[in-house]
């Protein structure tokens, strides 16, 4: 496929002022005068600039070059840094062509297993690439984070309002999972949490982040693609969008949810959206988001592609739930023990991440989901963790 047909250039000007010899401009492969070759990096920067989809209209300035001139100043981290960057999509003659145009883009990117940084554009632009993931014939599941609920009815409200209704919604169905992150309470009517409920979807408040972002940790651990609307953040840390909120994530956490979505082996892909560069007058809303893709891609090539539960690397338990647990090494937990009075998990010797086994009460369908030490004790003291109701809901 020629994806350069869908892309503008970038200006030599945004990567040379920033290139030395350990900055992200001197490893980065941009497209200037040749489209870079894609199918042999690991991840591919894409620029947007689709703003049909906001009631607010387009902002004055390209968003995805303002953040550009940052994240090229920065030093390269430890890993290889195969990262090649794409230019900015052009828009089609319509939103839905928009979104027809991202579905293709990441569909091939994903093909060749390059993970593509959506950057820049309204929030309802992960709807083209949620459409990607129709292509993979397996159910997926995917997180936002945002401080709203983008549940409202399509007729009534603009797509960047009601985007995360359309792919709940969308038929044929391909979804596993959803999560909700950093909502902020006092934004989300009350029957949209309700309706999330209902459907066995998980939530974290932004408040329950503070406390403790660990918690959020396992929950994009199970993303196969993140959707991180720059709003979530608060106004002092990131005034890069509009309307202004004064509370929302720190910067500190806003890195650290990227780093987390970086180090997950199955994300395929991280859109980060809403920024208006015409709010953001000393560029520090910029500053944050190039420091979050920062931290994304460290955190990309500190993946320790953790698939082989039954290998040496892990640590099977099995947490009874009506007496002592059991733990210890493989032998310590039989193949065929599927007791219903039993949850069988798994830790990690290499990074201490836990995963738990989840078999439906018939039998016939098992999944091996993300889940936290706490999750663990709870099984262990007789208490079923919620994680493992809900993926029990919906294996069905």
């Amino acid at each position: 496929m020629n994806l350069a047909i869908f892309f503008d250039p970038l200006s030599e000007e945004l990567v040379a002022t920033a290139a030395t010899a350990t900055t992200l401009a001197g490893y980065v492969k941009p497209f200037l005068d040749t489209f870079p070759d894609w199918r042999a990096a690991d991840l591919a920067l894409i620029g947007l600039d689709e703003w049909r989809g906001s009631a607010a209209g387009p902002p004055t300035g390209h968003g995805a070059d303002a953040v550009r001139r940052h994240l090229y100043q920065l030093q390269k981290g430890s890993g290889p840094c195969r990262l090649v960057d794409l230019g900015n999509l052009r828009p089609g003659l319509t939103l839905e062509d928009t979104y027809q145009r991202l579905r293709e883009i990441i569909a091939a990117l994903l093909e060749q297993n390059t993970v593509p940084l959506l950057l820049g554009g309204s929030h309802d632009l992960d709807y083209g690439q949620f459409l990607a993931y129709e292509t993979l014939d397996r159910p997926v599941s995917f997180a936002t984070v945002d401080a709203r609920v983008d549940m409202a009815e399509p007729d009534s409200a603009p797509p960047e309002d009601s985007h995360l209704r359309r792919m709940l919604l969308h038929a044929p169905t391909f979804l596993f999972n959803f999560t909700q992150l950093a909502h902020q309470q006092y934004l989300v009517a009350p029957d949209v949490l309700t309706a999330l409920e209902k459907l066995h979807f998980e939530t974290l408040r932004v408040g329950q982040i503070r406390d403790d972002i660990r918690q959020a940790e396992p929950l994009l651990r199970q993303a196969d693609f993140v959707s991180f609307d720059i709003a979530a953040l608060r106004w002092n840390d990131a005034p890069g969008y509009y309307p202004a909120n004064p509370f929302g994530l720190t910067n500190e956490e806003a890195a650290k949810l990227a780093w987390y979505a970086g180090c997950n082996d199955q994300l395929t892909s991280f859109g980060l959206y809403g920024y208006r560069p015409d709010h953001d007058t000393h560029g520090l809303a910029a500053m944050v988001q190039a420091t979050m893709l920062w931290y994304f891609v460290e955190g990309y090539y500190y993946r320790r592609r953790e698939t082989d539960f039954r290998g040496p690397s892990f640590v099977r338990y099995a947490a009874g739930l009506h007496g002592p647990p059991r733990y210890g090494f493989q032998t310590d937990v039989r193949d065929d023990d599927d007791s219903p009075d039993r949850i069988v998990f798994y830790k990690s010797q290499q990074t201490d991440r836990w995963w738990m086994e989840v078999v439906n009460l018939t039998g016939n369908a098992r999944r091996i989901v993300p889940c936290s030490y706490q999750d663990y004790l709870r099984a262990a003291q007789g208490d079923v963790p919620h994680r493992w109701i809900l993926t029990q809901a919906l294996l069905g």
